[in-house]
């Protein structure tokens, strides 16, 4: 698969709102940086309007029936990851890690503890150990962005050389307010009686939003996915590109590169038994429910990945194994991946953030002329997404174990980064959910009573 990455400046404020009101005293916050799915939308359109011929598509269907008929779906290869941020020197940024929270440093601060205090009450599940930091409050607030060779030196233990690796919001973009007039949905004008207040964004002077998509379609005719669609939408063949973002559509200029290696932290050789997996974008895990039917177990979800059991074992089976081969039929691909054993690991701690509520907007699909499945267009249900920059700290039983998990949760896989590999978010991973990074990972060094005292 040929992945591309595409930098997008916007001609002028842009908007990306979530789902709080925009009503009276209410403004609404479109200021936010957006979230992976927004710009996957973005460039779906875009694929769309570039009225490619001769490409693939496919009719919806649910639980066997078929859903809107009369809506083929097109560019369903399209994967994308990202917006990141990108300086006005080119550098890619991403979210600082939650256990890296010295300023000017990529250096771990926070790490597990060994053992639990004898007696004390926790209100963490099963034998998760407490995360705790191992420095001293400090009032000085940590830079919310790092560089990709600051995050590589996180990975690694240690600090990146040079200066510039750490920005806060202000260097990148910032809030601008306006007032609006309602617009009527039959007329598309003003209606001249609503008015509302609302907070756009806009990128500093060289900024731009950094994304890695790829869209490679085998046609109608279904034989082999060789035609590259992000680079026949995006030429950069000296005309100017551009693409519509957000709420409002907004106009981008988009630049195309066809990079050896993604601007993405790569991770560095495991060794040991212990794995950290640290997300460079949101996941999604939703709650699941039981089926006995179906031999479905239930799962809380939320912050627990849904790979991963009440007790904490790791249901991800060796990446290797379970490739498909050369003339392997899909179910017979099912069957032989399902008797695999899953890698012997276990989710020893974690350091989950503040989640992020991930809400959307579905269209109306229906074919009741043919007494088809019908599905009512309208706001799409809220999850509760965990942020980038959480951390997963994981043990398993052998350094084999901890190489073969690496290479499941890495987003790069066994690759040096030429290609995205593993989304590891239960839902819309295709739209740039679920990507992260391992390393190694060591308990806190001294007595958790006399950190606690300190």
């Amino acid at each position: 698969m040929s992945h591309h990455t595409l930098e997008l400046t916007p001609s002028d404020l842009i908007f990306f709102r979530d789902g709080r009101p925009m009503e009276g005293s209410a403004t609404g916050n479109g200021a936010a940086w957006p979230l992976p799915n927004v710009l996957s939308s973005a460039i779906h359109h875009a694929l769309r309007r570039a009225a490619h011929r001769d490409v693939h598509g496919h009719t919806p269907k649910r639980s066997g029936q078929i859903l809107a008929a009369s809506r083929e779906r097109q560019f369903g290869s399209l994967q994308s990851a990202g917006p990141f941020p990108v300086d006005e020197a080119g550098r890619w940024l991403f979210p600082r890690p939650a256990d890296a929270q010295s300023a000017r440093s990529a250096k771990t601060t926070h790490r597990p503890v060994a053992a639990r205090i004898a007696g004390a009450v926790s209100s963490l599940p099963g034998d998760l150990k407490p995360v705790v930091a191992a420095i001293p409050p400090s009032k000085d607030t940590p830079e919310p962005w790092i560089s990709c060779e600051a995050f590589e030196a996180y990975l690694r233990g240690s600090d990146p050389e040079g200066s510039g690796h750490f920005l806060k919001d202000e260097r990148l973009f910032g809030a601008e307010h306006h007032i609006g007039i309602g617009i009527d949905p039959f007329s598309g004008t003003q209606d001249g009686e609503q008015f509302y207040s609302a907070a756009y964004l806009r990128l500093r002077e060289n900024v731009r939003l950094g994304l890695v998509a790829a869209c490679m379609d085998k046609g109608r005719e279904g034989k082999a996915a060789d035609t590259d669609l992000i680079a026949a939408t995006f030429p950069n063949s000296g005309r100017k590109t551009s693409i519509l973002a957000g709420g409002q559509q907004r106009t981008c200029s988009v630049t195309r590169h066809t990079p050896g290696r993604l601007p993405l932290p790569v991770a560095p050789d495991i060794h040991g038994t212990r794995v950290r997996w640290t997300l460079l974008t949101p996941a999604i895990f939703p709650k699941i429910p039981e089926n006995r039917e179906k031999q479905v177990v239930r799962h809380s979800g939320g912050w627990l990945p849904t790979w991963i059991d009440s007790g904490m074992g790791i249901q991800l089976k060796d990446s290797e194994a379970s490739c498909r081969q050369p003339g392997e039929g899909r179910e017979a691909w099912r069957r032989r991946v399902a008797g695999l054993p899953a890698i012997q690991a276990r989710l020893v701690a974690a350091v989950i953030p503040k989640p992020i509520p991930v809400t959307g907007w579905a269209l109306h699909d229906t074919d009741d002329s043919n007494g088809r499945l019908s599905a009512a267009g309208g706001a799409r249900a809220t999850h509760l997404a965990v942020p980038a920059g959480a951390v997963y700290y994981f043990e398993c039983e052998t350094e084999a174990g901890a190489k073969a998990l690496a290479a499941a949760l890495n987003w790069h896989g066994t690759t040096q980064g030429s290609s995205i590999e593993n989304r590891r978010s239960t839902l819309v991973g295709e739209k740039g959910f679920g990507l992260g990074v391992c390393s190694n990972w060591s308990f806190h060094n001294s007595d958790i009573r006399e950190h606690l005292r300190a």
